[in-house]
């Protein structure tokens, strides 16, 4: 019996089987520019190898040594994608961050065990790269934040904006908008609209259904398990895997699944990365206390009168981008400001990031969006969560980031969770 064959026979008995013989992954299947030997390379464990996962299976420096999901036909898929080659494969995330050869836990779950995973990675003295959103609570990024500071780690959010790659629609990267921001030619304060006429799609198929009816829990599926801290809710496969994100146990519709995407780059360029916003206001039907619905608006005010404003359904076409008592900006950089390009070129660009994890891991540099900021631009998600499940707009301190006397809002910063999972 082959070698190969045996491995896929144990894996198909027990989807715990370990490995032990040490193969280098292929060039082909650890991608990019510029090959990095074997021994150069730091090891890294993806937790939640679904699509998702298997996305971030290859990213330059690094090889995966160890997969993990409740699924196993997920596993399998990864497993046969990867080729084997000694690859560990787990259904409990436990087993593998006490991995001694793993360098980098990848957490690519539904958001509602991001900050268990990650906290406990952090614990573990591994370094993390997260994919958004970075936590499901307030209170859940309050305790990532001192995990990851505690135990001196490397923390990546995985979303790109505030540093590389054109900005949705506004026809460019990040930094020209910040550089147009720091010079203050749109003077102070300014209005920012996120919707579909400045060139952001909400995503609202990320809805739940209200109507599910108890099914089977498939054979390959450890259901107790994928629900893990969240309350107990009878199997249906809306619940999982594609569409989660329509339920608030497990994410928050096309808020939870775009938001830092959107969001976060704003608070970059507006100097928001240590604070939060002082009020939140929702135009929205009344939701439903298990199924994600639309919304019309969700205004974020800071203490300097700034604004973020999510337009839901795209009532102002019109709209500005970025809007100042001096000038606008429009989607595509168009600006009412003459020359705006040329005049910004007398000014300096915006401070250097640390944009290569792996330098930052090698170096231990703090990563560009990191647990600091990434909680705060995660809080703007998780407070526009809390605004639309009461339905009623907040208040908010941003330096105790919680309520004041507002015992409602107060209770969903740390959301129960059910044993024996905890933060």
């Amino acid at each position: 019996m082959s070698k190969r064959e045996k491995s896929r026979r144990a894996f198909l008995k027990n989807s715990l089987g370990a490995f032990a013989a040490f193969t280098i992954i292929p060039r082909h299947v650890l991608g990019g520019k510029g090959f990095i030997p074997p021994s150069d390379q730091l090891t890294k464990a993806i937790i939640g190898i679904g699509s998702m996962g298997r996305n971030h299976i290859s990213y330059g420096g690094t090889r995966v040594v160890a997969i993990c999901d409740v699924d196993s036909k997920h596993l399998q898929e990864a497993y046969t994608l990867i080729g084997d080659k000694g690859v560990k494969t787990f259904s409990d995330h436990r087993e593998v961050i006490q991995l001694p050869e793993v360098d980098i836990v990848h957490i690519a779950t539904p958001p509602h065990w991001h900050g268990i995973i990650a906290a406990e990675a952090a614990r573990a003295g591994k370094d993390i790269w997260c994919e958004k959103p970075m936590t499901a609570t307030i209170g859940e990024g309050r305790r990532l934040v001192e995990a990851v500071q505690q135990h001196g780690r490397i923390f990546r959010l995985n979303t790109w904006f505030r540093f590389t790659d054109n900005f949705y629609g506004m026809g460019t990267t990040v930094k020209p908008i910040k550089k147009l921001v720091d010079s203050d030619m749109l003077g102070w304060p300014l209005k920012v609209t996120v919707g579909r006429h400045t060139g952001f799609d909400w995503k609202f198929y990320w809805v739940g259904k209200t109507n599910l009816q108890p099914m089977p829990v498939p054979q390959e599926l450890d259901y107790d398990r994928w629900l893990g801290p969240a309350p107990y809710k009878p199997y249906n496969p809306h619940r999982v895997h594609q569409t989660f994100r329509g339920y608030w146990d497990y994410d928050g519709g096309g808020l939870g699944d775009m938001g830092q995407h959107y969001i976060d780059p704003i608070q970059y360029f507006l100097g928001k990365d240590d604070t939060s916003p002082v009020s939140i206001e929702v135009d929205a039907p009344q939701q439903h206390p298990d199924a994600v619905g639309t919304w019309r608006r969700i205004t974020y005010t800071y203490a300097d009168g700034c604004q973020i404003i999510l337009d839901g359904e795209g009532s102002d076409e019109n709209a500005a981008y970025i809007e100042g008592p001096n000038g606008k900006l429009y989607p595509g950089f168009r600006s009412d400001i003459p020359d705006l390009e040329k005049k910004l070129a007398s000014f300096p660009d915006p401070e250097p990031q640390v944009t290569d994890f792996i330098d930052a891991v090698r170096n231990r540099k703090k990563f560009a969006l990191n647990e600091e900021n990434g909680h705060r631009s995660c809080t703007l998600i998780n407070l526009g969560k809390i605004a639309l499940k009461l339905g009623r707009s907040l208040k908010f301190d941003p330096v105790t980031q919680t309520f004041p006397d507002d015992a409602g809002a107060n209770a969903l910063i740390h959301v129960p969770m059910r044993t024996p999972w905890f933060i």
